[in-house]
């Protein structure tokens, strides 16, 4: 297993996507940071821009690496390999080729300019959020052989959490505003990765004007320390759930 991440992480590493998306992060990261004076407000900033990038590149390049990796996997199918280990080895190298280029992208300047507190939880959500996005990749790239198809998904998953999802919830509060819906709604935005993780970084910077209904709702119930806690298991089973039942698929599979 270890020789098969290995190999993906160095295989991937040379791929010039990855190498763009690091300067990529590096350049948001220390323009942020250098534009804004108080680093607070630069952490919610750079925040804004990991959730909305980091998701697109962690899904749409998994997903087409999957599907350009097919003979790859085929080759490996053809040893005596368990499939489990194959799959597993395939998650392992594609989300840690993906955080390390994360982490040499933004974690850097994070470190040199956010308080330690404050950048200690903004570079956990970048990491996170990336193996939920990765593990989404794999759950909808092995339901589907069309390559087009299944990068197509890729993106509407990814516009639905990063984008549809708010306008829902919001939907929702006006429909019943009437009614006492703060434990609903706790549970409706446990379906969205992104707003969970943006009320996990809220809640530590406990920035009470910008938490949001649910952020409110979450520090209401659970306080601060706590709700983080909670937000931060979620997180875990959006990345345990996706990938669950994508191993189930592809063992039973016929490639």
């Amino acid at each position: 297993m270890n020789r098969i991440v290995k190999f993906i992480v160095l295989d991937i590493f040379r791929n010039k996507i990855i190498l763009s998306y690091t300067i990529l992060m590096s350049a948001l990261s220390w323009g942020v940071f250098s534009l804004e004076d108080n680093s607070t407000k630069g952490v919610l900033t750079l925040l804004n821009l990991i959730l909305l990038n980091v998701p697109l590149v962690s899904i749409v390049f998994s997903s087409i690496y999957l599907y350009n990796s097919s003979e790859f996997i085929e080759l490996l199918l053809s040893q005596p390999i368990r499939r489990k280990k194959i799959w597993l080895s395939l998650f392992v190298g594609l989300q840690t080729s993906l955080i390390l280029a994360f982490l040499l992208g933004a974690g850097i300047p994070i470190l040199v300019y956010a308080p330690i507190n404050y950048s200690f939880i903004l570079i956990l959500i970048g990491v996170v959020i990336t193996a939920v996005f990765v593990s989404i990749a794999f759950f909808s790239s092995i339901y589907t052989r069309d390559k087009t198809k299944g990068i197509g998904i890729a993106i509407l998953l990814w516009l639905f959490f990063a984008l549809l999802f708010d306008g829902l919830l919001l939907f929702l509060l006006f429909q019943f505003s009437e009614y006492p819906i703060e434990v609903p709604m706790m549970f409706v935005s446990a379906l969205s990765p992104i707003d969970l993780s943006r009320i996990m970084i809220l809640l530590q910077l406990d920035v009470s004007a910008m938490m949001g209904y649910t952020g409110a709702v979450f520090r209401q119930f659970f306080g601060t320390r706590i709700g983080i806690y909670i937000t931060f298991a979620v997180l875990m089973l959006w990345i345990f759930i996706p990938f669950y039942f994508s191993l189930r698929k592809f063992k039973k599979k016929d490639l």
